[in-house]
């Protein structure tokens, strides 16, 4: 009876002591040398695509702000020839939006070509402003996921290595290194690469919401300048 009950408590035990987990730090220094690097590398583009992110939807936030009587306030001050007063105004406002019609302002008196001309130049300036740094995100979307699968090649390279100089003996230790370094680069990489994907396209999604104010608020502008006096 005793005999029976340790035969089927035998097997739980040595179950037990067999079991084994793996930490996301020691199977990032578990794929050796190269597979620390290669994550190091991808740690560095994800702390800078992180904070561009971040960086970009706060000014963007701040640039979306515009006061809704704005126009309101411009249309005023212009028909009452009350050019100061609505450039006081366009400072305060301080604005991409605020600021072009500030440039358009600064022209009135002259063809409205001219104003309009000077009104697109400024538009490129503050979209050149609000798109700053972002290009840096859409290359590293594309090329955490490169440099992941450069770990990939540079894993299977090294499994391959041991296995051709194994002498027919293979140490599953080494060969785990060199898979352990293809696998966690792959993951590291496309994690990032995706991450960094959605929030370039967050950002041109809000950049182009800024700039469709910018367009529709200066049009408003020039048609207040074409209106019959």
């Amino acid at each position: 009876m005793l005999n029976t009950i340790l035969q089927e408590t035998d097997p739980l035990v040595e179950g037990e002591s067999v079991e084994k987990t793996l930490s996301i730090i020691e199977l990032i220094t578990t794929g050796g040398t190269a597979g620390i690097v290669i994550i190091t590398i991808l740690a560095i583009l994800f702390i800078a695509a992180v904070y561009i992110y971040f960086e970009r939807i706060f000014a963007i936030k701040e640039a979306s702000k515009v006061d809704s009587n704005f126009m309101n306030q411009i249309r005023d001050y212009v028909s009452d020839g009350k050019i100061d007063s609505a450039q006081n105004l366009c400072s305060q406002a301080n604005s991409p939006v605020s600021r072009l019609i500030s440039k358009g302002i600064s022209r009135i008196g002259k063809p409205l070509d001219d104003i309009n001309t000077a009104i697109e130049n400024a538009g490129r300036l503050e979209i050149y402003g609000l798109e700053k740094n972002v290009s840096v995100l859409a290359t590293i979307s594309g090329a955490a996921p490169m440099i992941g699968f450069l770990g990939t090649v540079i894993g299977m390279i090294l499994s391959i290595f041991e296995i051709a100089n194994s002498g027919g003996s293979i140490d599953i230790k080494t060969l785990a290194d060199g898979l352990y370094t293809a696998m966690t680069t792959t993951v590291g990489g496309l994690i990032v690469g995706i991450i960094a994907y959605i929030a370039y396209n967050h950002l041109v999604v809000k950049t182009n919401k800024v700039v469709y104010k910018m367009e529709a608020n200066s049009l408003e502008f020039l048609d207040l300048l074409n209106e019959p006096i």
